[in-house]
């Protein structure tokens, strides 16, 4: 792995020792170099327009080859970049960039001129003397009991993901990485071309993941390494059958799953526990093969990494700490600065729960906030609800899940009311990604709320008596 303090250097240095490293979509690749030097033309470009080294960006657009470029131009300017989720409404959007103030947000007319001004070459960009320590991006929280928050990531934080990634996968320069999935999440834009990138793998993703795509695109590129996660995973062993995967060359993959790894046989697999603040991931474990592998594989975070502590606290959850600088997240993006979220001591509480086997290896039971999860996402419950309250027929309401036919929940809406107004919640959520959109409504007599705040008890909402349940579907 490239030892260059920064990751415009590291990435630049890959491109000069191997121009033929490909990275982009499976169906739109470049070469290193070219990407490289498209970035740059496009960096000069940004820098023309008025952006200084150090100026907050933000990115807001599907997954493309393009968008890799415009990534990859960002950091060669020197200027640290949100990565955004595109699919949220506007004014949601709006909110959560406040705080973060970017100087310049880049749509997808902006993403789709990364390779009309041509290359140009690299040498006296600004991105390639930033420190290990500055902000390098911003991905934002899934905003499960609140508005999304952008989390400070520097150069230092990524090559220490890297590192630990490619070890645990056992990455070398021939292997052939595949990341399908939304590039504002950690795991593939982190897991998957980062590190790929770093250990000089080729580096791939796809426009949309799709199951009748997936195993056609694995085959055809010659993958023999994927990050994925829950949803893909299911859906795979759901949509798609051994015949379908039959002559890949996949050696192993991120998340473990022993279903998944005997049905398409993969021979070995690695799984994880961490978040974007707890350093992208902060346990690791390979799994050689399924015979050892239990069920529940894919909650065995395994053992810490050395560079980052962790404990149970007395409630079970999950706190960690950096033995190492820039092991961590920098902290969450405030109107105020940046707030570091950790303790005197340096303790960032994850609020997740899990068990200690050991002295040093750990397995993560359960998110310990209330949250919704559809196709991948996350459900920003107080955003849904906010849509919802101007029904005026609703007297009280909670938006919480039901148990989808996958490892998704369905978002349904529990309500105080007369009767339920079908149409007018239609209407309130009508232009809400279809992941926010609740699919049902239960009509009771009264919310579960804490006697004290007055705050709805979701957890028990499943506990209580429906008058009836109407399908918004």
């Amino acid at each position: 792995m490239t030892g260059s303090r920064n990751l415009a250097a590291a990435i630049v240095d890959q491109a000069a020792t191997r121009p033929d490293l490909r990275v982009g979509t499976v169906d739109d690749q470049l070469a290193l170099s070219e990407a490289v030097t498209l970035a740059a033309g496009r960096a000069r470009s940004l820098l023309s327009e008025g952006v200084r080294p150090g100026d907050r960006l933000a990115l807001v657009g599907p997954s493309s080859t393009d968008y890799v470029v415009t990534w990859l131009a960002c950091l060669l300017a020197g200027a640290p970049v949100a990565l955004v989720n595109p699919t949220y409404p506007q004014d949601l959007l709006t909110d959560m960039l406040a705080p973060l103030a970017p100087s310049l947000v880049l749509d997808c007319d902006a993403i789709s001129q990364a390779r009309t001004l041509g290359g140009t070459d690299v040498s006296g960009l600004p991105g390639l003397d930033r420190d290990a320590f500055d902000p390098v991006s911003f991905m934002h929280t899934s905003g499960t009991t609140g508005m999304p928050k952008f989390c400070l990531q520097t150069h230092e934080y990524f090559r220490r993901l890297a590192r630990a990634m490619s070890t645990a996968l056992d990455l070398t320069a021939d292997d052939r990485v595949l990341a399908p999935l939304p590039l504002f999440h950690i795991n593939p834009m982190g897991y998957g071309i980062i590190t790929a990138l770093l250990t000089g793998a080729d580096a791939l993703t796809v426009n949309r993941f799709s199951a009748s795509g997936f195993w056609p695109a694995v085959r055809e590129q010659d993958v023999t390494v994927l990050i994925l996660h829950a949803p893909p995973v299911q859906i795979l062993k759901r949509a798609t059958t051994a015949e379908h995967a039959a002559g890949h060359r996949v050696r192993t993959m991120f998340f473990a799953d022993r279903d998944f790894l005997e049905q398409f046989g993969v021979p070995d697999a690695v799984s994880g526990y961490g978040s974007t603040e707890a350093g992208g991931v902060s346990h690791l474990r390979r799994w050689r093969g399924t015979e050892d592998m239990p069920d529940d594989a894919s909650r065995h975070g395994g053992p810490g990494r050395d560079d980052i502590q962790w404990r149970l606290d007395g409630d079970g959850l999950v706190s960690v700490r950096e033995s190492e600088p820039g092991a961590l997240f920098g902290g969450y993006v405030s109107d105020g600065g940046v707030d570091t979220a950790r303790d005197v001591d340096g303790w960032y509480r994850t609020g997740d729960i899990g068990r200690a086997e050991g002295t040093d290896y750990l397995v993560f039971l359960e998110r310990g906030a209330e949250s919704i999860r559809v196709k991948g996402e996350f459900v920003p419950i107080p955003f849904v609800e906010n849509a919802v309250a101007g029904v005026a027929e609703l007297r009280d309401l909670a938006l919480w899940k039901r148990q989808g036919e996958l490892v998704d929940d369905d978002v349904v809406l529990y309500v105080v009311a007369d009767y339920v107004p079908v149409e007018e919640i239609r209407k309130a959520v009508g232009d809400l990604p279809a992941f926010m959109r609740p699919v049902a409504v239960a009509r009771v007599e009264e919310l579960p709320r804490d006697a004290a705040a007055g705050k709805v008890q979701r957890r028990l909402l499943a506990q209580t008596p429906v008058i009836e349940w109407v399908s918004l579907a």
